[in-house]
């Protein structure tokens, strides 16, 4: 590779090469067409040797080019910033004041100034670098500081950040709960998907069950005109709530006659094994416009007073969102696609075009506005009945690691994503073919140039109302697998991991939550050390703590991590009863996503070795049932393991893990998966599978309470 280029792929965090997470280990060195691709896509030429040289130097004399960064990240106790400004005024007087939130009256504040005599010229005027060092005790939490020299104030943002991340004292000891797909919880009540007022009714079910934490997929807004594209991993916006979780009949302006004429239509969903989103959610808004029309006649109610404020407290954001659902909604009846297909005058929020259709449908607009409130005040009420029920943690919530392309978020702010191509994933030990997810990917020195808003603002809508967050693919806070569309394969773009870990430990300490990160896959060296070195808890699931690079033995109750969030899956892999028998892996061959015979056979002889590992595992750490012990090797033909659901949540109960997260579909004999990566729903109803067992039956159902006593025996 041309040793220039070379130098602009490591300034613009491009890595050359890489090793997947394979079992092989697989190292790639990246073309130099993909390093030149993304360098454009990070707004640096890189065609010819030229553009390669005036982008290095670009880069080198960016930092003199500005007085100030736009924000400067530091941990409580070394807070510094830098300044450039002519080296004539370097022994001037300097003001140093600062405001916040909670003090927004500008105060002066304590300084020292280190000059390390760091001079450039830019044309003709020779600049110095100056250092400050800030003595005064800061609180942590965000500050507008403003700095005056010669007459002239310099502006930035300092995020004085804790060492760590918000501890909460439930985590001392062990505790348990579960993990919940929301949507696919089925009661006889509900319209075919799970709603808030069921997540209201499990909360309370698993407290008395013993539960201390609910840990939820992705609540956030989907697509309003493309219900069937229902990935709760490919949002149109991480700060939002998706709506088809509402329940409409506890909607206060709902009235019984607004559904007279669908509950054979509803009927018929809460019958069906798959979840019917393009029937059910137009119903829903169908219905939830008449409460809303209900709902403009009284302007001066209480409600309204709280629309208004909710409105208010949103702002600009849920504006954007909500004059983004309209606008889609009307050129999609005009079949003018995706956002990016729309007339070039709507392709911005600030256009002319945009603002004058707000004024002219400021109706529709509102009612989008009024789904995201009410949204809101239900799930808010599910969050009361954590509080309600004494449960330690509460709602542990899922924020994605990336949006989907066609969505508000990149609509808002185009320049904030990578162009062209998206995130994904290299091959690892459970997806061997690797992942090309399309999701949109922050473009790191865009995100540091807007004073990293973005990122805050959705860690703070995803902490709301949550005792826990998790980070889903938290790697993507040092380093991000970017695919440019025209390829199956890209390479990792590291991020300002430093500034996003400190980021997230203060958002943590603000909202008093904790946090866990995703670290599943081809993980750095290193990466889990400064998790943990900011109280960033892991995740640890039972398919991969095993030796040998995840084919030896399942390693034993003692060795699993002691700072970690524990399952025995993901929604990504299959339920342990179809784990057992291998349904997985003739799915995949039917999928070609298994090329041929030959590799089928193989892979059903690798999972009758995980079968004994799985039972070695079991036998040794004697959580087979007292009634129900292991008869036989259950290897040829003797069927499904009795109790090994219980004797499986037994062992996991004993882990090390701080908090063990039951699934429910292990728990129910459950024998498809949720989700399998890497097809749509024309190959498998991914994100549709409904539980077996209504919610209101579920407490007496043999097999959970069966296996919430085996739980609640060890934790």
């Amino acid at each position: 590779m041309d040793s220039a280029l070379n130098i602009l792929a490591e300034k613009l965090g491009i890595a050359t090469h890489f090793t997947d997470g394979s079992q092989e280990r697989k190292e790639y060195v990246v073309d130099e067409k993909t390093i030149k691709f993304l360098a454009e896509k990070m707004g640096y030429k890189a065609e010819t040797e030229e553009d390669i040289n005036n982008s290095i130097m670009a880069i080198e004399k960016r930092r003199w080019q500005q007085s100030m960064e736009k924000i400067y990240v530091v941990e409580e106790g070394d807070v510094r910033f830098d300044l450039v400004i002519p080296a004539e005024q370097e022994n001037e007087d300097f003001a140093l004041h600062l405001s916040s939130d909670k003090n927004q009256v500008p105060e002066p504040v304590s300084f020292e100034v280190v000059n390390d005599e760091e001079y450039q010229l830019i044309g003709k005027t020779k600049y110095v670098r100056l250092k400050f060092i800030i003595t005064s005790k800061l609180e942590v939490g965000y500050y507008d500081l403003m700095l005056t020299v010669a007459n002239k104030h310099y502006k930035t943002i300092l995020a004085v950040c804790p060492q760590k991340c918000w501890q909460n004292e439930a985590l001392d000891k062990k505790t348990w709960g579960f993990a919940l797909q929301l949507y696919s919880v089925k009661s006889k009540r509900n319209w075919g998907v799970g709603d808030f007022t069921d997540l209201q009714n499990f909360t309370k079910m698993a407290a008395k069950s013993g539960a201390d934490i609910i840990g939820l997929n992705p609540l956030n807004v989907l697509s309003h005109d493309f219900p069937e594209n229902a990935s709760p991993y490919q949002s149109i916006s991480r700060l939002f709530l998706n709506p088809i979780y509402i329940d409409v009949e506890v909607v206060p302006e709902f009235k019984p006659e607004d559904i007279a004429d669908i509950k054979d239509d509803i009927e018929e969903f809460r019958q069906s094994e798959l979840i019917q989103y393009e029937h059910i959610y137009p119903l829903k808004v169908r219905v939830l416009q008449k409460c809303y029309e209900r709902f403009k006649q009284n302007q001066v109610s209480p409600r309204h007073a709280a629309f208004e404020a909710f409105v208010k407290e949103q702002g600009v954001e849920l504006e954007r969102l909500a004059v983004f659902q309209s606008l889609y909604h009307k050129f999609v009846q005009e079949n003018k696609g995706g956002w990016k297909f729309w007339p070039e005058e709507y392709r911005t929020p600030n256009s002319l075009a945009v603002r004058e259709y707000a004024k002219e449908h400021i109706d529709e607009i509102n009612f989008f506005k009024f789904m995201q409130f009410e949204a809101d005040r239900q799930f808010s009420q599910a969050e009361k009945a954590v509080k309600d029920s004494g449960m330690k943690i509460g709602f542990y919530r899922d924020l994605a690691v990336g949006v989907g392309q066609d969505s508000v978020e990149v609509w808002t702010e185009p320049d904030l994503f990578f162009k062209d191509a998206g995130a994904g994933a290299p091959p690892d030990a459970m997806f061997p073919n690797g992942q090309k997810w399309g999701l949109g990917a922050f473009l790191p020195n865009a995100l540091k140039e807007m004073a990293y808003k973005p990122f805050i603002k959705i860690l703070r809508a995803n902490m709301h109302n949550a005792g826990a967050l998790r980070i889903d693919h938290v790697m993507s806070m040092m380093r991000l697998f970017i695919i440019p569309d025209y390829l199956n394969i890209g390479t990792y773009i590291y991020y300002n991991f430093k500034d996003m870990l400190n980021i997230v430990a203060l958002e943590s300490v603000l909202s008093r939550c904790t946090v866990v990160g995703e670290s599943l896959g081809n993980v750095p060296a290193g990466f889990l050390e400064a998790l943990e070195s900011k109280n960033i808890y892991a995740l640890s699931v039972l398919w991969l703590e095993r030796y040998n690079d995840g084919w030896g033995d399942f390693k034993m109750p003692d060795a699993y991590p002691p700072r970690a969030f524990s399952s025995i899956g993901t929604h990504d892999m299959p339920p342990l009863k179809m784990w057992w028998f291998g349904y997985d892996i003739e799915l995949s061959y039917q999928l070609g996503i298994i090329e041929n015979e030959e590799k089928k056979n193989a892979a059903y002889k690798s999972r009758e070795n995980d079968r004994w590992h799985m039972l070695k595992m079991l036998d040794d750490a004697g959580v087979w049932p007292q009634d129900k012990p292991r008869k036989g090797n259950y290897i040829y033909g003797e069927g499904y393991p009795e109790g090994i659901e219980e004797a499986v949540n037994a062992f996991m109960a004993k882990t090390n893990c701080p908090v063990f997260l039951a699934e429910l579909e292990n728990i129910l004999h459950v024998e498809k998966r949720q989700n399998l990566p890497g097809t749509d729903r024309d190959l498998h109803p991914n994100w549709r599978r409904r539980l077996p067992v209504d919610l209101e039956d579920l407490s007496e159902d043999i097999a959970y309470r069966r296996n919430i006593k085996a739980i609640n025996a060890i934790r």
